[in-house]
């Protein structure tokens, strides 16, 4: 099969390599129907992350289960699935809270820009969607296996309820996608924080009532000073660098909360400045495999089009462009057809 494997920062190729099998008797074996390439992928294509060997990449996916082991009762051949990057069983104590990605036997997925694909603890971790979804609905159900379900649980960390303020710090497809969970999940003000027009207009058609586009300290001054000076009610901090945490952090108002899914670099928080200033502080691994059915609901119905982040769409074997258009902010997000 083709697949997509690092060799260095900024080296992508398409390469030959073993199908994948089943190796334990909860595993699936999934054909691709598409992949993504994530922001997170970024890290290691730019150096941040260390690239010591070539690896296969990718953790986004839906496609047709081909293949299950003996013990996989909950997904059969042929149904056309979604499934986390974490997989999970779904039982232990720590799923039935909610944190599938923090799961008792927890395994990530990898290597999902591919055509095949194995994910492990399969009953837990893979959703069947009723039928074969129409065409243009696959982006859209796409983005729950992770941008849409990781900006759905920023909202649900910083705990944004009716009425509420929300502010969201980035405006990639995490960042666009916890706009419109914040605008689902009843916030009466989404401030968007974009200093690109093209998302900026996405951003509005999502749900965004207002656009912030200083940074830092200017860009607090802003929040404050669309908020009569006490800060937001909740901000969903989408990006993970010390700039935006520091951003986030003292956006929000006291006994306000931040939810966090960016995934730090170099971020350090002053212990008494959080102490000080009554702010909740929640986030982590988002435990996609939680709202599943209820965003998938969402998406069939016509209630959500996540899918519109995907302002790029390549077959397999131009992979390479896809992480260079990310790369240089020419693409929000690359949709990789198998």
């Amino acid at each position: 099969m083709r697949a997509t494997v690092i060799h260095a920062p900024g080296d992508i190729r398409v390469e030959n390599r073993p199908e994948p099998e089943i190796t334990a008797p909860t595993d699936a074996v999934i054909r691709t129907v598409a992949t993504c390439v994530c922001g997170s992928d970024l890290w290691s294509y730019r150096g941040v992350l260390p690239v010591d060997e070539p690896q296969p990449i990718g953790h986004e996916y839906v496609g047709v289960v081909e293949e299950v082991g003996d013990e996989v009762s909950g997904v059969k051949p042929g149904q056309f699935v979604i499934g986390s990057f974490a997989a999970s069983d779904n039982t232990c104590p720590v799923c039935r809270a909610g944190y599938h990605t923090s799961c008792q036997h927890v395994e990530w997925v990898s290597g999902c820009q591919a055509e095949y694909i194995r994910v492990p603890l399969a009953d837990g971790t893979l959703v069947a969607v009723p039928g074969q979804p129409a065409e243009e609905l696959i982006p859209s159900l796409l983005t729950l296996s992770d941008v849409m379900g990781t900006g759905w649980y920023a909202a649900k960390a910083a705990g944004v309820r009716p009425g509420a303020t929300a502010v969201v710090v980035g405006d990639g497809a995490v960042g666009l996608s916890a706009v419109i969970a914040a605008k689902e999940l009843g916030a009466e003000r989404v401030i968007a924080m974009s200093r690109h027009e093209p998302r900026q207009k996405l951003a509005l058609e999502f749900g965004a009532t207002d656009i912030v586009t200083e940074r830092g300290e200017e860009g607090v001054a802003r929040v404050k000073e669309l908020t009569d000076g006490t800060g937001a009610d909740s901000v969903l901090e989408c990006v993970g660098t010390q700039q935006s945490m520091h951003q986030a952090l003292r956006s929000t108002r006291p006994g306000g909360n931040v939810g966090f899914v960016g995934m730090p670099h170099g971020v350090q928080i002053d212990g008494q400045e959080l102490f000080f200033s009554h702010v909740g502080l929640r986030g982590g691994p988002a435990p996609v495999r939680a709202y599943l059915p209820d965003l998938i609901e969402r998406v069939l119905s016509g209630r959500i089009n996540p899918g519109r982040v995907f302002d790029l769409t390549l077959p397999l074997d131009e992979v390479a462009e896809g992480y260079r258009a990310m790369d240089e902010r020419r693409a929000v997000k690359t949709l990789l057809l198998p």
